[in-house]
């Protein structure tokens, strides 16, 4: 059996940590509408930190596309700045994942160079050699991953290290596509991927972590439909968010509009390919699009909260799962009840964002018993 490096298990928890704590905060800045608040990247008005006055903006373009407000750009800044200190940590556990590898640790180094060149050629508006650079890096990322096995956790470190990069490219695109609902619902799957995969890292590292049970085949499928599941809602709620839907019911529970199905439109509500340019701070679509998507999310939450509730019955019925099993469905409930308190008492930031933080937690659990559970050899 192969034994990680010394404290391998320790960082990938520390960076787990981080990934989920990135994830929230990031729901708060969304969410307290500061996701624009720096209209330059990775620079915040020309600046590494941000600026505090006017006075100190170093890019005076920048004020051309948004005024600066100083309250909402430490948020978005600050966001950009653990994702910098993530990637160094996911960084750190694929050059040691990858430290017996032949040209492994030349290989990740020389991918992260490539990647990282392209962010000054970015800055200075060289477009298509900064793009070439870091699909470079990328492509160098994947073959790597393709080639290695994962016993020694050099694939899985190396695929993270390649999801955490296009997680950037997403974070980017979010600030210079003004808020595309496709992008910044595909970079919410990114932050929740990054943590799934640090998750099982984690798990993977951590020595007698596996929960050997007899019926763990058929546990794993209710586990991989759960995960399907919530994957799907995790998008609709991102959907959702950026399509500033989320109160297109009002505040009526569980009917809508004091209808259970009031006029909406589907086909409006979910066009995923939009017009680049547009600022959809504060949404573009009329009423009825709008519900269709705040009806998905809704009927989605349903489908979701009885698979979980009848998983986690089937793992407290299981002995050895009775805490997990408990867990889950606690988690959902909550989740469940967040959902419901942010239509009735109109979105208020700290639930919205405790509702991003349940679908993390439910996320981990998930993840982490795949990660975990084994039949008996």
């Amino acid at each position: 059996m192969y034994v990680p490096a010394r404290h391998f298990n320790r960082l990938a928890w520390a960076a787990a940590l981080l990934a989920f704590a990135i994830v929230v905060f990031g729901a708060f800045v969304r969410l307290s509408n500061a996701g624009l608040s720096c209209p330059d990247w990775p620079t915040c008005y020309g600046r590494a930190a941000w600026p505090s006055q006017t006075s100190e903006i170093a890019d005076a373009g920048a004020t051309a596309i948004r005024s600066l407000e100083p309250g909402k750009a430490w948020r978005e800044q600050s966001h950009r700045m653990l994702v910098g200190t993530l990637g160094v940590m996911i960084f750190s556990l694929a050059l040691i994942a990858a430290r017996r590898r032949r040209f492994g640790i030349a290989s990740i180094v020389t991918a992260s160079a490539l990647v990282g060149g392209s962010i000054p050629l970015y800055i200075g508006h060289h477009y298509p050699i900064a793009a070439a650079l870091a699909l470079l890096g990328e492509s160098l990322l994947f073959v790597c991953a393709l080639r290695w096995s994962n016993e020694d956790f050099s694939r899985l470190s190396t695929i993270t290290l390649m999801v955490v990069v296009l997680q950037a490219v997403l974070g980017m695109w979010t600030v210079t596509w003004l808020l595309l609902p496709a992008v910044v619902m595909s970079h919410l799957l990114g932050g929740m991927t990054t943590f799934a995969l640090l998750t099982v890292l984690a798990w993977k590292a951590t020595p007698n972590s596996d929960l050997v049970q007899g019926i763990a085949p058929k546990l794993r499928r209710l586990l991989w439909v759960s995960l399907a599941l919530l994957v799907v809602q995790i998008a609709l709620g991102g959907w959702t968010s950026s399509n500033y839907a989320a109160l297109a019911c009002g505040n009526d529970f569980p009917t809508c509009q004091g209808q259970w199905w009031p006029a909406h439109d589907f086909r409006e509500g979910f066009v995923f390919l939009r017009t680049i340019g547009v600022d959809y701070e504060g949404g573009v679509l009329d009423g009825p699009a709008r519900v269709a998507i705040q009806l998905a999310h809704r009927i989605m939450a349903v489908l979701l909260f009885g698979h979980l509730l009848a998983t986690g019955i089937r793992m407290i019925r299981t002995p050895g799962l009775l805490f997990w099993g408990i867990v889950l469905i606690v988690l959902a409930c909550a989740q469940v009840a967040l959902g419901i308190s942010n239509v009735v008492l109109s979105l208020p930031l700290w639930v919205a964002t405790a509702h991003t933080a349940g679908a993390a937690a439910l996320l981990f659990v998930i993840v982490g018993l795949l990660a975990r559970l084994r039949a008996p050899e």
